[in-house]
């Protein structure tokens, strides 16, 4: 067996040109003449890409070189690998460690304690990223009148029993550092706007200005639904109307908030130049890339709060790190500290599991600054939807498909087909056309708007001919020979367009009104807005979007597309995201196998910052 080359690697469409010129760019200028080293450093770049922060080699070692070539790689290449396998781990990671661009100050690659090999720009944000947290992670707060906050508690949260919304406004409250998880209809929305009120309430009694509250998500959809939910749930809050008036209602995203220069990696606000806020939340926290959110705990003052919001088993960012998941202890168990759990106790009367008697449970301050919700509004225990989630979410395939195959969820099915199918399964078509009717027939641009946002197709890919491009073609063909003269084109605005308030995910519907044709979007506060076609931003159709695409977004019903064969991207996070994309009914188009491996397969990434958090961040029980 051989060592496999880069050539050979960059042929198979394993390793990317950008991967194979770093390599030989840094050992080239290292004078490293080790093509073991070169493979590595090769690789760690192509791991950041796949969205890994480092390269694991026991990870690594365990799949043989040509398991990882794409399908449609070289096939000159994949039969070179076939015979190919990669360095032992121990004997690879010597041999890392003996080379000069991993020793140094300034040296562009980090071997870690456990073997665990970096380029040295993401050991700094995962440094700087654990240190950041764990260091707001253990203050509490000195600013707050507990009978104020009981009261409050009491007024907002009135439900008997142990209340997790509860738990998690006391946490916000007391606490300089909270993360609230849970999944789509738990009440994230109306926890933080509880919080808000909270916050609030303590500084106008305090005889203070109302805190300056900053709103953030990692995209502009995302921080426009924000804004909305925050808008819609106010009014309804029992608090003074002063304190409804000093809750903000406008949110951002994370690039505007820190101020955006132009390039990836610059702006204006940091460590040196924080931002000018009292309390920073953050939505849709799964999202946001590893680098990203460092940066953006660099930039929070020491004196503010900082409320991460999200679902961690939805899918991770599209870019390195999960960071959600890592702070959450990646589904582990864990357990408040026993003085923690006396505080909730006694100021909440919420009793909540402490780590007393069980020493293999994790507990420290970062565990006490968790709060899961788990009890869903919106999928009641009878509810198809809910429990095909909860199963897949827990990897429990056959459980599934045996929902699946019955009747008794009307509001989930699976239409299966042959695996290695060429063509796409005509029954999604017809049931596109159908979930689309409304909108075909519907009259005038809001009217229009609305009815679209009731269905979509997600795809697991964007390129093949299972996915999105393919199936947008399709509709649009079908669509065009139902629908009447001026039905109008839905669009899928790609990127962001802060000019034009106008953001990546944002869906519009272009109608020809007499004097021309214009893009009608939803306009924020409710109404509409109209926009010439030739301003707008980079889009797409968007009869069928990828399940990436449509995280944040919700629809009445949804058609799942799966491809007829398994591939790395089809993990349980993804079928998780997109079946609770819907509110009423789900269909999933996959052939078994293909559903089965989906829900067996996690989405594994490679990172150091859980073992930050979690080793460094646990403490001794009481």
């Amino acid at each position: 067996m051989s060592v496999p080359t880069l050539v050979a690697l960059r042929d198979a469409s394993i390793l990317r040109p950008i991967d194979v010129h770093l390599a030989q760019t840094l050992c080239r200028l290292g004078h490293e003449e080790s093509e073991w080293v070169a493979l590595a450093v090769a690789l760690t770049s192509r791991h950041v890409g796949k969205g890994h922060v480092c390269l694991d080699f026991d990870l690594l070692v365990a799949e043989e070189p040509s398991v990882m070539a794409p399908p449609g790689a070289d096939a000159d290449a994949k039969e070179a690998l076939a015979a190919a396998t990669w360095p032992a781990a121990p004997a690879w990671r010597a041999q890392v460690a003996g080379s000069g661009l991993v020793a140094g100050a300034g040296a562009p690659l980090v071997l870690d304690a456990r073997g665990r090999l970096y380029l040295a720009r993401y050991h700094g944000h995962q440094g700087s990223l654990g240190e950041g947290l764990l260091s707001r992670a253990s203050l509490l707060r000195s600013d707050v009148d507990v009978d104020i906050l009981s009261d409050g508690l009491r007024r907002l949260f009135p439900a008997s029993g142990t209340d997790l919304q509860r738990v998690a406004a006391l946490t916000a409250a007391l606490r300089s550092f909270t993360v609230v998880s849970g999944g789509p209809g738990t009440g994230k929305t109306t926890t933080v706007v509880r919080i808000l009120a909270l916050l609030v309430e303590q500084a106008l009694a305090a005889g203070t200005r109302p805190p300056q509250i900053e709103l953030l998500a990692p995209t502009g959809k995302a921080a426009a639904r924000m804004g909305e939910a925050i808008q819609r749930a106010v009014p309804d809050l029992d608090v003074s109307d002063a304190v409804k008036a000093a809750i903000p209602v406008d949110a951002r995203t994370i690039h505007r908030g820190l101020g955006y220069v132009g390039r990836a990696t610059e702006f204006r606000h940091g460590p040196n130049n924080p931002l000018a806020a009292d309390v920073i939340i953050v939505d849709e926290a799964s999202m946001i890339a590893f680098a990203l959110l460092a940066r953006l705990v660099s930039a929070v003052p020491k004196s503010a709060r900082l409320i991460l919001l999200g679902d961690k088993d939805q899918l991770a960012s599209v870019e390195a790190g999960a960071v959600l998941g890592d702070i959450c202890n990646a589904g582990d168990p864990w357990a408040y500290t026993p003085g923690w759990a006396t505080t909730v106790g006694e100021i909440a009367t919420d009793a909540v599991p402490s780590s007393v008697g069980d020493a293999s449970v994790p507990s420290g301050p970062l565990g006490d600054c968790l709060v899961q919700l788990t009890h869903s509004w919106r999928f009641g225990d009878d509810s198809g939807i809910g429990r095909v989630a909860r199963a897949v979410n827990a990897g429990r395939a056959q459980e599934v498909l045996e929902m699946l195959r019955r009747d008794e969820h009307p509001d989930v099915r699976w239409v299966g087909y042959a695996p290695g199918a060429v063509s796409l399964p005509g029954e999604l078509i017809d049931e596109a056309m159908e979930g689309f009717a409304e909108w075909i027939h519907a009259d005038g641009p809001a009217a229009k708007l609305a009815a679209f946002s009731r269905f979509r197709v997600l795809c697991a890919h964007r390129r093949g001919r299972f996915g999105v491009d393919a199936v947008n073609a399709k509709v649009e063909l079908a669509v065009a020979k139902a629908r009447p003269v001026g039905a109008g084109e839905p669009l899928l605005v790609v990127e962001n367009d802060y000019v034009l308030d106008l953001y990546n995910g944002d869906v519009g519907i272009v109608l020809d009104d007499g004097d021309g044709p214009r893009a009608w979007f939803s306009a924020a506060g409710g109404g509409l807005r109209a926009l010439a076609p030739a301003r707008l931003p980079n889009h797409t159709a968007c009869h069928a979007m990828t399940v990436h695409k449509s995280q944040g977004s919700e629809f009445d019903s949804v058609a799942i597309l799966l491809p007829p064969e398994t591939s790395p991207i089809l993990t349980r996070e993804l079928l998780y995201t997109a079946v609770t994309r819907a509110r009423k009914t789900v269909t999933v188009y996959a052939p078994e196998e293909v559903l089965r491996a989906t829900i067996d397969r996690r989405i594994e990434r490679a990172s150091g910052l859980r073992d930050v958090l979690w080793d460094a961040g646990t403490v001794g029980h009481d």
